[in-house]
Formats: C-alpha cells, sequence, structure tokens
C-alpha cells in the first residue's frame, strides 16, 4: 500500500464521484432539517459516504479490470498505475474507515449502509451486466446517499422524493452509459439491456424513465413541502435531463453527462426549496 502513487490512489477512488455523493449525502441531511441539530451525525454521515464510494469505485475497478482493459484504457489498473492487489487493499481500508464511522449513527442508518454494502457486493458478483437489474442497484445506491443523510439526522422519509428522483435519473444515466459500453461489454459476454433488447428499445426506456422522474420532481411543491422558489429551480433540471435523454440516441457519451448535471440541478433545487422554508 505505501508504494501506491498517491496520484494513482486518487484517481482510482474517482474522488470527484466520492466527494459528489457525500454532497448528496449532505443534502439529504439538510432537506430533513437536521444539519444544525445534528452536526457531528452529518459529519460522520458524509465521511462514511465519501468512503464508501470511494472504496466501491476501487473494488469495481479490481473486478471490471479485463472489461476496463477495452472500454476504459486509461483508468490506473488498465495502464499499468496500480496492481489489482493494490485496488484491494485501497478498497478495504476506505471501507474500514466507512464502517467505522457509519456505527456511530443511528440504527436506521446503520441498517442503509448495511444494505448498500450488500447491494455493491450483489452488484459486484451477480448482477453488474444483467438486464435492468444491475442497472436498478446502482440507482438505488446513488439514491440512497439522500436517504442516508436523512437517517443519520433521524428522519429518512424527509429526503424520500429526492431518493426517488435521483435513483429514476441514475437508471436512465446508466442505461445510456450500458450503450456507450456496447463493444466492451459484449466482448466480455455481458448481457446488458442495450445487447440483449436492443440500442434504441434500451434509450427508449431511459426516456421512459427520466419523464417519472420528471412527473415525481414537482410532488414536494404540489404537496405543499415547498413553494415557488424550489418548482422555478427545479424546471430547469428538468428541462436539462429531458433533453439529455433525448440527445442519448444520437450522442450516449455526451448524453450521460449531462444527465448527471441535471441531476446535481435538481438536487440544488431541493436545497433551495428547504433554505426558503428555513428563511420564510
Amino acid at each position: 500500500m505505501a508504494s501506491l502513487p498517491l496520484r494513482a490512489w486518487l484517481e482510482l477512488t474517482r474522488p470527484g464521484n466520492a466527494i459528489a455523493a457525500g454532497v448528496l449525502t449532505f443534502t439529504g441531511a439538510f432537506v430533513s432539517g437536521g444539519v444544525t441539530t445534528r452536526p457531528l451525525a452529518v459529519t460522520a454521515a458524509v465521511i462514511a459516504t465519501v468512503t464508501a464510494t470511494g472504496g466501491g469505485n476501487a473494488i469495481n475497478d479490481y473486478f471490471d479490470r479485463e472489461i476496463d482493459a477495452v472500454n476504459q484504457p486509461d483508468r490506473p489498473i488498465p495502464r499499468g498505475a496500480v496492481s489489482p492487489r493494490e485496488a484491494l487493499g485501497v478498497s478495504i481500508a476506505l471501507f474500514t474507515i466507512a464502517t467505522v464511522a457509519a456505527l456511530t449513527l443511528p440504527r436506521v442508518a446503520i441498517g442503509i449502509a448495511v444494505g448498500n454494502l450488500l447491494a455493491l457486493i450483489a452488484y459486484t458478483e451477480l448482477f453488474k451486466g444483467r438486464p435492468v437489474i444491475g442497472n436498478a442497484l446502482v440507482a438505488y445506491l446513488t439514491g440512497s446517499a439522500f436517504l442516508f443523510g436523512g437517517a443519520a439526522v433521524g428522519d429518512p422519509a424527509g429526503a424520500g422524493i429526492l431518493f426517488l428522483l435521483a435513483a429514476v435519473a441514475t437508471l436512465t444515466r446508466e442505461i445510456v452509459k450500458d450503450v456507450e459500453d456496447i463493444a466492451g461489454d459484449r466482448e466480455e459476454g455481458l448481457r446488458t439491456l442495450p445487447i440483449v433488447a436492443g440500442r434504441r428499445p434500451a434509450l427508449w426506456l431511459g426516456v421512459a424513465v427520466i419523464l417519472v422522474a420528471v412527473v415525481a420532481s414537482v410532488v414536494p411543491y404540489t404537496g405543499e413541502t415547498f413553494g415557488l422558489p424550489y418548482l422555478l429551480a427545479v424546471a430547469p433540471a428538468d428541462a436539462v435531463m429531458l433533453w439529455a435523454a433525448g440527445r442519448s440516441f444520437r450522442d450516449p457519451t455526451a448524453s450521460q453527462r449531462w444527465l448527471k448535471r441535471g441531476m446535481f440541478l435538481a438536487t440544488a433545487a431541493f436545497v433551495i426549496g428547504r433554505a426558503a422554508v428555513v428563511l420564510a
């Protein structure tokens, strides 16, 4: 582990994604109204999320090293910057930190953390590359960062709609990514949705799924949880995600990037909505 170059170590964990996941957890706690009342719990939850996500990225690269040699040859393991054994060691170290941090939280939060770990193992070992199931697990894991933040402050339901929106948007993004990765996935014998059902049917499913997310995004306003500031902020996010889903037919690579940006715009809308309630 000591011989592992710091730059390659950081790259292996994909720190941008890990920090983004921590932001989602913080947002879940904020939307649930617990950031100021339980700051230590929020801090522990963010640390657990960042390190677990980094560990998940490392273990994913460990198991996907042969696929990445085709689809992502510039990643640390395929290009020789990190050995598979080192990647496994990094993931174990990060998962250990995440476990210690999570054990300081309420039981519901610990339950979510345990469930996420089991889901990650199931995805890596059993469901990766299987039509829809693998995509759905990744979508759940992404959205659950919000639930985890809410659970850390004792109110997981407070981030329920945000969880649903993020999970559904991520499901569309994962389908688009599978279209992008058809060549390498087919070579490895994986049976992703676009390989089994075809490229266009898979993308149309992604469009249908994102429409569900757009409809769900209006519920906090119609249910009077948040007011007009939220609605004005979430509308551009919905527009970006719908546009990105349509673009997937022409450019899957750009589409999945814009879907991710749209999801973060939607997250910001929830922050604005909650802030407006607090300041009212």
